[in-house]
């Protein structure tokens, strides 16, 4: 049988996480909602057309997107679902199966809610939001198009912080360096070095933008889920005093509050990179992330000139 579209997914992966009260790993899930739709051996074997993911897979992953954007799902640890409590309140009073009705609005109700906070300067995303109830087919293909790309990069970016907040200090540091690097810091990766230790008064890291070491940027990286506040960059700040430099970056998985950052824009020596925008570098210099390609047919005028 062919794999059904993602909606059908929505309920046997509600129904099976409301019987599982603290949750279950994203591959129990999946196995759960291919069997609850019948879905043989043959079809799930079945892969997408990049050939990086079982459609099966695929399917439930976006199907789980739709119940955590209507906020009755989270993913708790990467790989791991588990609905909330308004999830399970909402398994309670709607008896299986849900009604068409139920079943739209968790497909389509919600695509604009956002899964992460927005940017800390408030500015929104300008790709077109293709708001529930419109009719898909009055929207145009590059709307649709940006919609769907705009929507993946969503899911890819909560998913690089899931998994940002579960490496080890030591290996965050190493990933910041990496970014740092991919994006034209020091002139070789061997001029970004981790120096992250006990007593090293904040500094994680440290970059030489020549050869001979005379230019130099500082780097902190904190793994943290509480929001950096005012003195934990007055912290920063002092230590690049202590190191005589003149440059420094803050990185966190969290965000910082408005006193941080405006404590920050008075020095003009520290920049500040909040989760978000990690996320976001880490997507546009692919730093543990790849992308693929699509050909998009467009007519060259050009040719047809005579």
């Amino acid at each position: 049988m062919a794999v059904p579209t993602y909606p059908h997914f929505i309920e046997p992966i509600l129904r099976y996480l409301a019987a599982h009260s603290d949750g279950a790993t994203a591959r129990e899930v999946h196995d759960a909602a291919a069997d609850a739709l019948g879905i043989d051996d043959e079809a799930r074997f079945e892969r997408l057309p990049s050939g990086v993911q079982r459609v099966y897979k695929n399917r439930a992953g976006w199907a789980h997107d739709r119940l955590k954007r209507a906020g009755l799902s989270v993913s708790t640890r990467r790989g791991y679902w588990e609905l909330t409590e308004a999830g399970h309140a909402f398994a309670r009073d709607n008896a299986a199966p849900l009604s068409d009705e139920a079943l739209e609005e968790l497909a389509t109700g919600h695509t604009d809610v956002r899964l992460r906070k927005g940017r800390p300067d408030g500015q929104e995303p300008t790709v077109p939001v293709i708001r529930p109830g419109t009719d898909l087919a009055a929207a145009s293909p590059d709307d649709r198009l940006e919609q769907a790309l705009s929507e993946l990069r969503e899911s890819v970016s909560q998913e690089l912080l899931e998994l940002l907040s579960q490496v080890s200090p030591e290996y965050f540091e190493n990933i910041v360096l990496d970014l740092l690097h991919r994006m034209g810091y020091g002139t070789s990766r061997a001029d970004l070095k981790r120096v992250g230790r006990s007593g090293d008064e904040g500094i994680d890291g440290v970059i030489s933008l020549d050869r001979l070491g005379l230019e130099r940027v500082y780097v902190q990286a904190k793994r943290w889920q509480s929001t950096v506040g005012r003195p934990d960059v007055q912290g920063f700040f002092g230590a690049l005093a202590g190191q005589r430099a003149n440059k420094g970056v803050f990185i966190t998985t969290s965000d910082f509050t408005k006193q941080a950052t405006d404590f920050a824009d008075s020095v003009e020596r520290i920049v500040l990179v909040d989760g978000v925008r990690l996320a976001e570098l880490m997507i546009e210099h692919e730093v543990g992330v790849t992308s693929r390609s699509a050909k998009i047919p467009k007519i060259d005028s050009d040719y047809f000139e005579e």
